[in-house]
């Protein structure tokens, strides 16, 4: 039997984009609803592994914030298909004055002070004050290595390959004694990432300095042995997850460097560059950015106390400590699947959509560039105050190192500046959802299909920005049973 005419012009109508944007701006307004009554500003890890002060948001703010940002990427997604536009943006940029001489002084100097800051972090690491913030090894780890680097580099660009130590260390030894498996791609950088946050969420690496000098120690010798091995330029590229993390954020910053020379570009326009993801093991590192932050930021929330403690309280035998270690890996490596696993899904639910001849892997590699944007915010939004807050100790520390002040300078930012989180969340959410779209029109010639080819992608993206606001919601806790 044939629709009633009334009925068809009414599927007609809610079929319109803007109906369908309404529609994903109402769903996404009440799920933030859901989650956030009062606002408060957790985040992750701090030098005492210890929550951030609660700051009360009023309801309506933070769900008009978050919902007309998420409603606005939705918009984004569907409204903006002025390609020559697009094309003008993602190809601006300004050529900046060429070093020289001088680059190579700056990367000779930024060696040998990397070298020097690492052997005075693992020495005053074992003899050093045991106090966190007095201690130069926490500092330089934490608020200089974990922070302020990661910062700089999707703010500005990445200068780790001019302050690398390790790789200082391996260019004067011998090395390339074999060949860099070309099968392995950055698989290692993705295990040593992994194990890196395991380390850090179930050692006390961010309290107690002789066991963060420990771990220094033996990153140091895996790192130059395999730089030596293979060559510092496979083992850095490909395996090295602090190389590879800072590489991945600074292809977000304004300062990029070319074949031809040192430009200055808009943020996020390098993530369009073919080289930036190449095959599945980037995805899964970039897929492990976005979750190590959100897992650190879950394991500090009243949320995750509760979830861990009852996880620990269920398991039959060992002690606590053990028990709790357990559970603390089953849902790192849960989590990290559950998000792989939706991304990997988006690829195959894209292809779906756009009826293109592209496999679901080459859509997910071509897409998967713009969640470093999302990184970013969420590493702003969970890094930023620790690094202002402790920036006077770590200047303090770091100009008499030997003898350090005993009790240095720390910084209590105002209660809007933990607000300013949920901006860079959002702000991380925008980019990456204008990245994904430059991405669709630059893989798909035909308009409506580089369109629906995208939405798989934004909505992972929505996904992940939810869980990361609903996160910034809860009430700060420790995390039970380790540190």
């Amino acid at each position: 039997m044939p629709s009633s005419p009334d009925w068809e012009g009414v599927g007609r109508v809610l079929r319109t984009p803007a109906v369908r944007i309404g529609a994903q701006f109402v769903v996404w307004c009440v799920a933030l609803a859901a989650l956030a009554g009062t606002v408060g500003a957790s985040n992750g890890l701090t030098l005492s592994k210890s929550p951030k002060d609660t700051l009360a948001v009023p309801r309506w703010l933070y769900l008009a914030t978050g919902g007309a940002t998420i409603g606005a990427s939705a918009l984004l997604a569907s409204f903006v298909t002025d390609r020559a536009f697009i094309a003008r943006l993602d190809d601006w940029s300004y050529p900046l004055p060429s070093a020289g001489r001088l680059r190579r002084l700056a990367v000779w100097g930024g060696r040998t002070l990397g070298v020097v800051v690492l052997v005075l972090a693992v020495y005053l690491g074992f003899t050093g004050p045991a106090l966190p913030t007095a201690s130069f090894t926490i500092l330089i780890a934490f608020a200089g290595g974990r922070a302020a680097l990661p910062i700089l580099s999707y703010v500005v660009g990445n200068v780790w390959p001019i302050l690398n130590p390790w790789r200082a260390i391996a260019t004067v030894l011998p090395s390339g004694f074999v060949t860099y498996p070309a099968s392995l791609k950055r698989w290692p950088a993705v295990c040593g990432l992994l194990a890196l946050v395991w380390v850090e969420v179930v050692f006390p690496i961010s309290t107690v300095p002789s066991v963060l000098a420990t771990v220094l120690v033996v990153y140091s010798v895996v790192t130059v042995a395999g730089a030596v091995l293979v060559g510092p330029e496979a083992w850095f590229h490909n395996a090295d997850p602090v190389s590879v993390m800072l590489r991945c954020y600074g292809a977000v910053g304004i300062v990029q460097r070319y074949p031809d020379r040192v430009r200055a570009v808009l943020p996020g326009s390098r993530l369009q560059d073919p080289d930036v993801v190449t095959d599945r093991s980037d995805i899964a590192f970039v897929i492990g950015l976005v979750w190590e932050l959100t897992y650190s930021g879950f394991i500090t929330t009243t949320a995750g106390d509760t979830t861990i403690r009852t996880l620990t309280a269920v398991l039959p035998a060992g002690s606590t400590t053990n028990r709790a270690i357990v559970v603390y890996t089953a849902v790192f490596l849960a989590g990290y699947a559950v998000f792989l696993g939706a991304y990997l899904y988006a690829g195959r639910w894209s292809r779906r959509l756009s009826g293109t001849y592209l496999t679901s892997r080459a859509l997910a590699v071509r897409f998967a560039p713009p969640l470093l944007a999302v990184a970013a915010g969420y590493h702003l939004a969970h890094y930023a105050t620790l690094a202002v807050s402790l920036a006077p100790a770590m200047v303090a520390v770091s100009a008499s190192p030997l003898v350090p002040p005993p009790n240095p300078v720390v910084l209590s930012p105002p209660g809007w500046f933990n607000a300013a989180s949920i901006a860079f969340v959002l702000a991380g959410h925008l980019l990456a959802v204008w990245a994904a779209h430059t991405a669709a029109y630059d893989v798909f010639p035909r308009r409506l299909v580089a369109i629906k080819s995208q939405y798989p992608f934004v909505l992972v993206m929505i996904g992940y920005t939810v869980v990361s606001l609903w996160l910034l919601s809860l009430q700060g806790a420790v995390p039970p049973f380790v540190g």
